[in-house]
């Protein structure tokens, strides 16, 4: 019996005309995190409108350090999307400068949010406002840290050379999740800094 003969070279591992499982489960995964946070969220303004007094107690928080910090995210997620560009138009360089920058960038954010924290005047243990915030603003925190592990990972394989213009979805799904810590922390933001100014 003739037996078939097959040259032995790489196999392409991902798709490159449809979408991939990969992309649906992290569709799936955004979804169910975005439920979390709706949520947590829900629950400060549920709590906020059953307050007798003022909420918080010790007025609106400051925005010394969170709007700069805000800025700093953003900052890092449009770094990370240039670097996609990058790799789209096959530039592997540009997505290593990108992916870098918006890992220091969110690094940076992270270290910002912790110097908050060691200086707010009330703990989770202080009110109900203190619990809420150090609750959510530390689920968001967490979720930054994941999102910098995916983007250190990503990075380490772009330096090895595993990214091409047509081989880059890992990228395109690793930045997709980095976006949506992003935006997530503008309702935080917004929640926390915002809304305790418009009474």
């Amino acid at each position: 019996m003739a037996e078939s003969i097959v040259p032995l070279a790489r196999l392409d591992v991902s798709p490159t005309d449809k979408r991939s499982s990969g992309w649906h489960g992290l569709v799936f995964m955004i979804a169910t995190e975005a439920a979390l946070f709706v949520y947590l969220l829900f629950s400060y303004y549920f709590l906020a409108s059953q307050s007798a007094g003022p909420w918080p107690s010790s007025g609106a928080p400051s925005l010394a350090v969170a709007l700069p910090s805000t800025f700093v995210l953003l900052a890092s997620s449009g770094a990370a999307q240039w670097g996609v560009m990058g790799i789209e138009r096959g530039r592997s360089s540009r997505l290593a400068m990108g992916l870098g920058l918006a890992l220091a960038l969110g690094i940076g954010f992270t270290g910002l949010q912790l110097w908050e924290w060691a200086h707010k005047t009330f703990t989770p243990a202080t009110d109900v406002y203190g619990s809420l915030y150090f609750t959510i603003t530390g689920v968001h925190l967490l979720h930054v840290a994941v999102g910098l592990l995916i983007l250190a990972f990503l990075l380490v394989w772009t330096l090895m050379g595993r990214f091409t213009k047509a081989r880059h979805e890992h990228i395109t799904l690793g930045v997709y999740y980095w976006h949506f810590v992003d935006v997530v922390w503008l309702a935080v933001f917004t929640t926390f800094y915002l809304t305790p100014r418009l009474g």
